[in-house]
């Protein structure tokens, strides 16, 4: 945990209330989120046995498997679900324009975002879209079409929700936490209600108070996809699978449900009127791309995706990971002097006051022939700074202006600019307070891949076409 949010946390316990760990909300919220808080039978992998889904919280919609042991009802449950989240997807699907960049690219309008409590609830959505997305509509154990087109759906949003700057596919205690710091342990903020017992706890309770509330599973139940043991023992137990019981057993799921509904509205309530941070649209239109890239997949008649990838997709897929990653941290320090104070209490970012400008100063650089402009700019900072010499940095103030530190000596930073200095930029001036950091929005450079045919022998050669096989379709219920 680093120093700021560990002074946030005694804070929260010292004032009986969670603290923000941010001015702007660094993720898009969506008009109208999908919100899906599911459930599954204990002890199976991926076995549904209920949920609550909808993007009206006055109306949820209720699906309920009776015998989740039985396929048919398994399937049935399922295609009720299809019924709802394809639905909801194909409603952005079909608006699609061309951006304007010089390289044009297809784009839907708006994208879907589903909201689930939780990482596992996000876990259970893969395992539900790797059960579903294989699944034949014709002969034997036949499906409804939309069944494993909504598995598609699901194995895509997964996909989607492991790059850090996608927000199609979110869990809301991971959101919370990264908005808010509370008074308890990261353990105790898995648990979505008590995270907001913290954040809002109800008027004379401290969170702490309101959060020992929440703990009780008869009050609270637990946000899923898992039950709580004591209600699986006493009340699910005699009902699954019972003749007559349909309405008890859907009363009983809907005890369990409706908390949880009710939280994660409460959430997205408390989200709202952060403002949104500068880098939040554009991250937010790389999502309406991939969708519409799926989409035309899809339309083109694309095979689902495959179980494994092969090396090459392997390793370029975790490059797009770790490059997504690197951006979204950048932006959000950019975007936001709370979390940048998290980079200048760590020595990799400092700020300070601009003391001295060498605007006029050209050097020839080594192996050059003429003399090139390399201003020089001196910070006098409080800040502990812990770069070397040559680091590589950016202002949040002139993101496009690179420099490097050229040395450190007491508590004046001397940089040198050596971009961003065409017509039309400004130099920091005496006097203005300035930041710079080692962090880059832009992302790292992919490495050099092989295309798929050149895969080399010791990462097993080119791979064959893929073909979904029988074994794809196996079920993983449990």
């Amino acid at each position: 945990m680093s120093l700021l949010r560990s002074y946030l946390k005694v804070a929260a316990v010292r004032d009986g209330r969670a603290q923000r760990a941010t001015t702007v909300r660094h993720v898009h919220l969506a008009d109208a989120p999908l919100v899906f808080v599911p459930l599954r039978l204990a002890g199976e992998a991926a076995a549904p046995l209920a949920a609550m889904v909808g993007d009206d919280r006055a109306h949820p919609h209720l699906l309920v498997v009776t015998n989740p042991r039985n396929r048919d009802e398994r399937f049935a449950f399922m295609a009720e679900l299809a019924e709802v989240v394809v639905s909801y997807i194909e409603r952005f699907t079909t608006q699609v324009e061309m951006s304007d960049t010089r390289t044009p690219y297809e784009r839907c309008l708006d994208a879907p975002q589903i909201l689930v409590p939780n990482p596992a609830g996000v876990a259970f959505t893969r395992l539900l879209g790797r059960s579903t997305r294989f699944r034949k509509i014709e002969g034997p154990h036949a499906v409804p079409p939309r069944v494993p087109l909504l598995g598609r759906w699901l194995t895509f949003l997964h996909d989607r929700s492991e790059f850090a700057d996608s927000a199609m596919l979110l869990a809301m205690t991971g959101l919370l936490s990264e908005h808010w710091v509370t008074g308890q342990s990261a353990a105790e903020d898995a648990k979505l209600s008590t995270q907001l017992a913290w954040i809002d706890p109800p008027h004379g309770l401290t969170g702490a108070e309101a959060a020992v509330q929440a703990e009780d599973p008869l009050r609270s139940p637990p946000a899923g996809p898992d039950t709580d043991p004591g209600f699986d023992h006493a009340v699910l137990q005699p009902l699954i699978g019972g003749y007559g019981v349909t309405a008890q057993l859907r009363e009983a799921l809907h005890e369990q449900l409706e908390p949880t509904w009710n939280d994660m509205w409460q959430a997205v309530d408390l989200l709202r009127p952060l403002p949104e941070g500068a880098s939040v649209a554009a991250r937010w239109e790389r999502d309406r791309a991939a969708l519409a890239w799926h989409q035309r997949w899809l339309t083109d008649g694309g095979l689902p995706q495959g179980r494994l990838d092969s090396a090459v997709a392997a390793a370029r897929r975790l490059a797009t990971l770790e490059a997504a990653q690197q951006s979204y941290e950048a932006n959000r320090a950019f975007d936001d002097p709370l979390v940048m104070a998290d980079y200048r209490a760590a020595g990799v970012a400092f700020a300070g006051r601009v003391i001295a400008v060498e605007a006029d100063r050209k050097i020839t650089p080594p192996g050059g022939k003429r003399a090139v402009l390399r201003p020089l700019v001196s910070v006098r900072t409080d800040d502990s700074v812990r770069l070397s010499p040559g680091t590589r940095l950016l202002s949040p103030a002139r993101p496009k202006q690179k420099a490097h530190l050229e040395s450190v000596e007491g508590d004046v930073a001397v940089l040198q600019l050596n971009g961003g200095l065409g017509k039309g930029t400004t130099l920091p001036g005496v006097g203005e307070i300035i930041c710079y950091a080692d962090l880059d929005p832009e992302g790292h450079r992919h490495p050099s891949l092989p295309d798929l045919a050149d895969t080399p022998w010791t990462h097993g050669g080119p791979p064959a076409e893929y073909v979904p096989t029988d074994e794809d379709a196996q079920e993983v219920w449990s």
